[in-house]
């Protein structure tokens, strides 16, 4: 059984508890998890992979994180095409037009965005937000 990635990056740990509940979802729906920091990520993996998920909080001016996780995704969209992401995120401030802007280019990649939009929550995940997350980690499962 090949595990479902869920590549995270975070600042403060709420994308990463997102991406943690991502992962249990994922686990509740019977397939494995390999919850991972983007710095600790495979592109190979996920090269091969059929579904994974992506997680970052919004930054600065609501862009993803430049250092790591930008260039990440840049590589991403290369080998996008047929591949099902999920995309998921928190933020402080805005309207989440980051993740808009990652759907697009997931999008314009030819990926399938998991329900056609990013997950995202303010600030630390509430309980209902960490349910979605789990829910997010199911329909991933169930896709792969």
């Amino acid at each position: 059984m090949s595990k479902i990635s869920v590549v995270y990056w975070s600042q403060t740990g709420n994308t990463e508890a997102m991406a943690e509940a991502v992962g249990a979802g994922i686990a509740k729906a019977g397939k494995e998890a390999d919850v991972v920091e983007v710095s600790s990520a495979s592109m190979e993996d996920l090269k091969v992979a059929k579904v994974f998920a992506l997680g970052c909080p919004a930054m600065g001016a609501e862009v993803l994180e430049e250092m790591e996780m930008e260039p990440f995704v840049e590589e991403v969209e290369g080998f996008a095409q047929g591949k099902t992401i999920a995309l998921f995120g928190s933020y402080g401030w805005g309207d989440g037009q980051w993740m808009r802007d990652w759907e697009e280019r997931m999008t314009a990649a030819g990926a399938t965005v998991l329900n056609g939009e990013g997950l995202i929550c303010q600030e630390t995940p509430d309980d209902d937000a960490i349910k979605q997350c789990e829910e997010l980690g199911e329909q991933l499962a169930q896709n792969a």
